[in-house]
């Protein structure tokens, strides 16, 4: 079993930043490969980024690109979600989830699942 636990939501203006965090428990994430989605209301939960366990491969969703940044620390079982130039639009839940096998686009193929953190970007 994991638990991820996430933190770092909360209020911001348009073009400020945040830093999200995902600290794992119970077994190890150090071999998994990581990912944060979002929910906005009224929408499906959709792909923000995705890290590989050796944090060496990254991905991003195009709307998020060049503005996100994801990186994970090992030693800490940590994943980290550096938010930048933030819009509106990008108010939703934020979600870590551990891969499982398959698309690291894909919520379907996650395992673990946190509970969420709020992102409010005000414009």
């Amino acid at each position: 079993q994991v638990q991820l636990v996430e933190s770092g939501g909360g209020l911001v203006q348009a073009g400020g930043s945040l830093r999200l965090s995902c600290a794992a428990s119970g077994r190890s994430i150090s071999s998994s490969a990581m990912g944060w989605f979002r929910q906005a209301p009224g929408k499906e939960r959709e792909f923000v980024a995705a890290i590989r366990w050796s944090g060496g491969n990254t991905y991003y969703a195009d709307s998020v690109k060049g503005r996100f940044t994801i990186s994970r620390d090992n030693a800490k079982n940590t994943v980290y979600l550096q938010m930048n130039s933030l819009k509106p639009e990008d108010t939703a839940v934020y979600y870590c989830a551990r891969a499982g096998r398959g698309s690291l686009y894909r919520a379907t193929d996650y395992d673990y699942w946190g509970q969420g953190t709020q992102v409010t970007v005000s414009s």
